[in-house]
Order: structure tokens, then C-alpha cells, then sequence
């Protein structure tokens, strides 16, 4: 759960920074107040803790977490 939860932050993340980079447009400042306001930093700190949680993802044993999957179920 916390994969896809981190997964949905970095999408909002990279659609916010293309946003900015094609059209000068910060999407999370312009909903919450300005770049610099106390819930528009919340958001861009959960899109970097989300970022550096995905990093784990490039180093996970994935047949190894599918056989437990499937075990479970």
C-alpha cells in the first residue's frame, strides 16, 4: 500500500514539475496558497519523502515479493 501511496505522490510531482517547465505554471502553489505556504510545503515534502521511498523500488527482489503475494492470498 505504501508503494502505490508513494507511486501517486511522484505522479503528482512529475505533472507539477512538467507544469513548471512547460508552462511556468506551479500547480500545488497556485491550489494551496503560494509556494512559500505551510500546506504547499507539506506536499512538496511528501513528493520528496515519497521519491527517496521509491528508490527502494529499483533494488527489490520482485519474483521473490510475488511468490509471497500469492501465498498469502
Amino acid at each position: 500500500m505504501l508503494d502505490k501511496i508513494a507511486l501517486a505522490l511522484n505522479i503528482i510531482g512529475g505533472l507539477n514539475w512538467g507544469l513548471i517547465g512547460l508552462f511556468r505554471f506551479d500547480l500545488v502553489a497556485w491550489l494551496f496558497g503560494g509556494s512559500g505556504s505551510g500546506l504547499s510545503r507539506i506536499v512538496y515534502s511528501l513528493v520528496g519523502l515519497a521519491a527517496l521511498w521509491c528508490i527502494s523500488l529499483l533494488f527489490r527482489d520482485w519474483d521473490t515479493e510475488v511468490h509471497h503475494e500469492a501465498a498469502g492470498a
